[in-house]
């Protein structure tokens, strides 16, 4: 019964939002002439969204009436099309229909929320602040992501984590953490199955890392979340963080990693030493590795 009220309230809301987006695209903006006083209703008719899908008028119909019907992904992705919707449009219709939605995808440009998202990482400062795209890359971080986590632009964070000697000799955490590392990448690697790129960063890691190997045979998944990190900083010693991942709605292709020290371990106070001009200036002279 529950079952079949929700269905009988998705298709009442397919319904008003097919309506809604079918009515706002202009048959000039679908490539069809305007058709005169003939027309008596704005944007398009049923029968015109059918035809420049390629789908059946009748089948069309039983989709925007909310129908116990048989839909694919290719129609959906047709009937968004021709109904001019952008990425979160197009999610919500597949869900609406009863399918799994397709991946988050941007509707800007991919200089858009940069400079914004520098000035939330430094508005983070004293603690580290890293933006990551999807393959782990660092494509922005803040002063003290540099000074604790060694952090530079293009920086591989995944490939550092499984590869660096010195990023493991830092790391106080690192047997704790690396089976959730591995368990995201899992996941991550679910939602890209054929992405050329997680597939070259897969392959390295598994060629270069024999615990990578030994962890990736466990088939544990993991959705990103909060880590406590242990590092071991040569200039300032123990700091322990809180890394929280946080998906940005507006570029579902990055991730902002944000560190918080966690309460009682002395890390607020280091940070606030760390981050002094007379260290800061100590931590530019070479380290041993």
């Amino acid at each position: 019964m529950r079952a079949s009220s929700e269905r009988t309230r998705r298709g009442a809301e397919l319904r008003d939002f097919l309506r809604s987006r079918r009515a706002r695209v202009s048959p000039a903006e679908a490539g069809l002439p305007e058709g005169g006083s003939r027309r008596r209703t704005p944007g398009l008719r049923r029968e015109e969204v059918a035809v420049l899908a390629g789908v059946g008028a009748s089948w069309y119909q039983w989709l925007e009436q909310g129908r116990n019907i048989t839909v694919s992904p290719q129609v959906l992705d047709a009937v968004a099309r021709v109904l001019r919707m952008n990425g979160a449009e197009r999610r919500h219709l597949y869900m609406l229909a009863g399918l799994n939605p397709p991946l988050p995808q941007s509707d800007h440009d991919r200089d858009y929320l940069c400079e914004g998202m520098q000035r939330l990482l430094d508005g983070w400062l004293p603690n580290p602040a890293v933006v990551l795209d999807p393959y782990w890359n660092a494509v922005g971080h803040n002063e003290s992501a540099r000074l604790v986590l060694d952090v530079k632009d293009q920086d591989n964070c995944i490939l550092d984590f499984f590869l660096s000697a010195r990023y493991r000799a830092r790391n106080r955490s690192w047997e704790r953490n690396a089976p959730r590392i591995v368990a995201q990448l899992r996941a991550s690697l679910a939602e890209w199955p054929e992405d050329e790129g997680f597939q070259e960063l897969f392959e390295r890691l598994r060629g270069e890392s024999g615990k990578f190997r030994e962890l990736w045979a466990q088939g544990d998944v993991s959705p990103p979340g909060q880590l406590v990190k242990e590092m071991e900083h040569p200039v300032v010693g123990a700091l322990v963080f809180e890394a929280t991942t946080l998906r940005v709605p507006a570029r579902p292709d990055l991730q902002v990693v944000l560190h918080n020290p966690v309460p009682g371990t002395c890390t607020a106070e280091r940070l606030e030493r760390l981050l002094t001009p007379e260290v800061r200036r100590s931590t530019l002279r070479p380290v041993a590795s």
